[in-house]
């Protein structure tokens, strides 16, 4: 039996992932704003579900669940940092405020869970860190700018983590899920639209989505499944990219950006010293 400390556990990927996790006979913690969608599961499961209730983007409160959790639990084997929403609109249309709580929610409050958690994991011996990202860690579509910057922002501090903590028996992997059947389109923060913008790449993403163009080919339950396995596996990657969607869109843009940085080879050597 492993323990799991999930956050935004209270809808989508984190709720699924603690029901399957409870289900299989796992404790877990789990963390969110609004508690009231783990009680009955809480019901039904008794002392293996604790929860715990913080804004993410409170850092102080934050660590103060954190110190609590692990005192409480004794030992926590996965931690899963998934709190997270997207935020819709050209660069130019979202404001400072939207810009703000973008980066606070996806970004730092990822980067501060792995802070707080990290000198626990180590002191116990070891343990695991699965941040959610998306295939948006890797590649871009317009409308989404904020979105990328916190999530490829993410990626690129968990690789250095990772490298850091290695010593330690801490291991960590990005999750990068493609277009899922979750609410996560419901739950976007849209920017008032500016016409301007009708006739571009920007207007072209914004009518797809409101027509429902866009093909939703991953599954919430086999997404979880996934990263529960991620979570058990003995050699785990740094980087899972779950649905084929995710899966397409990141090998094209790998090879993308290796077919332009190899054109580039003398340009770059150039600018070494003789």
């Amino acid at each position: 039996m492993k323990t799991w400390f999930i956050t935004g556990a209270s809808s989508g990927l984190g709720l699924t992932m603690t029901r399957k996790l409870l289900e299989r006979g796992d404790r877990v913690i789990a963390s969110a704003r609004r508690l009231q969608p783990l009680e009955v599961l809480a019901a039904e499961h008794g002392e293996r579900l604790m929860l715990a209730s913080f804004d993410v983007t409170d850092t102080a409160a934050m660590r103060r669940e954190v110190e609590r959790v692990f005192a409480a639990a004794g030992r926590i084997d996965v931690v899963v940092s998934n709190a997270g929403y997207g935020l819709f609109g050209a660069v130019e249309e979202v404001s400072d405020a939207q810009i703000d709580r973008q980066i606070a929610t996806n970004l730092t409050a990822s980067i501060q869970l792995i802070r707080a958690v990290i000198p626990h994991l180590r002191e116990q011996g070891g343990g695991r860190i699965l941040q959610v990202s998306s295939e948006g860690g890797q590649i871009a579509y317009p409308n989404f700018g904020l979105y990328h910057a916190s999530k490829w922002g993410i990626e690129g501090f968990v690789e250095t983590a990772a490298q850091e903590v290695a010593p330690f028996g801490i291991s960590m992997t990005l999750i990068e899920p493609g277009p899922t059947a979750t609410a996560f389109a419901e739950g976007l923060d849209r920017a008032p639209e500016n016409p301007v913008y009708d006739a571009t790449p920007a207007g072209a993403v914004r009518q797809a989505l409101a027509a429902g163009a866009f093909a939703i080919r991953g599954d919430a339950d086999r997404t979880v499944d996934a990263m529960i396995a991620a979570g058990d596996a003995a050699e785990p990657a740094l980087r899972v990219a779950l649905g084929s969607t995710a899966y397409e869109h990141i090998e094209a843009a790998l090879e993308g950006r290796l077919a332009e940085l190899r054109a580039q080879r003398d340009v770059a050597y150039s600018a070494d010293a003789d």
